[in-house]
């Protein structure tokens, strides 16, 4: 299985139990997107120029097929790996993602965080001043990583607070948020330009088993952007937890992991 970080993310984590891989059978893949850590930078990319990467990690593994989950802004990434390398992918997860920014009938903005909607609008005003917003941000992070967990607490409903509360996850999310821009802030400059521009790529277009789950007080993600790709895509299955916000998804991933895992063994 291929696990596709968020934004900004790392291939470090947060990452499930190696105890929990080891009795599912599973061998999880990461890796750094473009700008991202150790990878070099694709100015430019989309959304789905991702199932490229994805395919070629995978030759170079020598697997034929795969399963891929994405957790929030890895959710349209894996997306795209199930639309665009169909015979390859064997089911696919999205836990918290984002619909495209040009989905008809979405009000793409409703319900989201005020610090999502300024990056996200800001994007939509170009790639410069989307610089010029994240890279101070990513400066402070790099300097002290914990200053950007501590600047969501403020906007996180009650349930994402007591998530983050845990020590463990806290140090996941604090050693991923480094790596993410321990270079530069550009993996997440291009992911936010890749979110509000052309995907390339339809949902409707996937054929493969696709589960959607989303905390029902997700203030990052809105819940009504699952709801709208459960709609799109024939095969998608939407479970909606209520009382569950954005960071519940590190909590509901084991279980989506075992659901990925049964088709592998049934292949």
């Amino acid at each position: 299985m291929f696990l596709l970080h968020g934004t900004p993310g790392s291939r470090i984590g947060p990452l499930p139990r190696e105890d929990l891989l080891h009795r599912l059978g599973v061998r999880l893949i990461t890796y750094d997107r473009p700008g991202y850590g150790d990878s070099d930078r694709h100015e430019g990319r989309s959304v789905g120029d991702v199932a490229a990467d994805v395919a070629a990690i995978a030759d170079h593994l020598g697997l034929d097929r795969f399963a891929v989950v994405g957790r929030s802004g890895g959710g349209p990434h894996a997306l795209a790996c199930a639309a665009l390398i169909p015979q390859q992918v064997t089911r696919a997860a999205v836990l918290v993602g984002l619909a495209p920014r040009d989905a008809e009938g979405l009000d793409w903005f409703d319900g989201m965080a005020e610090s999502n909607i300024a990056e996200y609008r800001t994007a939509m005003q170009g790639q410069a001043r989307l610089a010029a917003r994240l890279g101070p941000t990513a400066d402070e992070i790099r300097e002290d990583p914990v200053r950007l967990v501590d600047a969501l607490y403020d906007e996180l409903p009650e349930s994402d607070r007591s998530v983050i509360a845990d020590p463990g996850i806290r140090t996941m999310l604090v050693q991923s948020y480094a790596e993410a821009v321990r270079n530069s802030a550009y993996g997440w400059i291009d992911d936010a330009m890749a979110f509000c521009s052309p995907w390339g790529f339809d949902p409707a277009d996937i054929r493969v088993p696709t589960l959607l789950w989303h905390g029902e007080d997700d203030v990052f993600s809105p819940v009504s952007h699952s709801r709208w790709l459960g709609r799109r895509i024939p095969t998608a299955t939407v479970r909606i937890q209520r009382g569950a916000a954005h960071f519940h998804a590190l909590h509901v991933l084991p279980d989506v992991l075992g659901w990925l895992a049964r088709e592998g063994r049934a292949a």
